[in-house]
């Protein structure tokens, strides 16, 4: 039977995991906090938190998860999950929120009481202001979010 136990990750920590297990993106540049999901000795999960990408959502009273990713291990996602909503309402946070691609099924989020509030369109950051190199694929992605209020 899979114990999880939540321990505080320093970025570099956090980063090296994302590096070594996730699918589709790279590691992050800052963070606000990370945690790690711990079964035993072994770490199995970590989620990185950080303020939101969006300039419109950057209020100063939300937070992102900006990188989430496990080894595999039954229901790390979902602990993670709630582990980021309780350290943020904990650190005085009113939203917490995260995107996902359209092809994932959000399951892990549902579980954790997230919410689905809305989908964007697959579009490259690159402006002709501001020409940047797109790091992901540009597909459609979900918008889940979690308010104090639903916690």
């Amino acid at each position: 039977m899979v114990k999880l136990c939540a321990v505080p990750l320093s970025l570099e920590e956090a980063n090296e995991f994302v590096s070594q297990h996730h699918r589709h993106h790279k590691p992050v540049v800052g963070h606000k906090f990370s945690i790690g999901a711990v079964n035993g000795d072994d770490i199995c999960g970590a989620v990185i938190v950080g303020r939101p990408v969006a300039r419109m959502r950057d209020d100063g009273l939300t937070l992102e998860v900006t990188r989430l990713c496990t080894d595999g291990t039954r229901n790390a996602c979902s602990f993670l999950y709630g582990a980021a909503a309780r350290a943020a309402f904990a650190l005085g946070y009113k939203r917490i929120g995260t995107y996902i691609r359209k092809d994932e099924p959000g399951t892990s989020l549902v579980a954790s009481g997230w919410r689905m509030i809305g989908e964007t369109p697959g579009r490259s950051w690159s402006v002709p202001s501001r020409p940047r190199v797109d790091k992901t694929e540009l597909i459609p992605r979900l918008l889940f979010e979690m308010e104090k209020n639903d916690a």
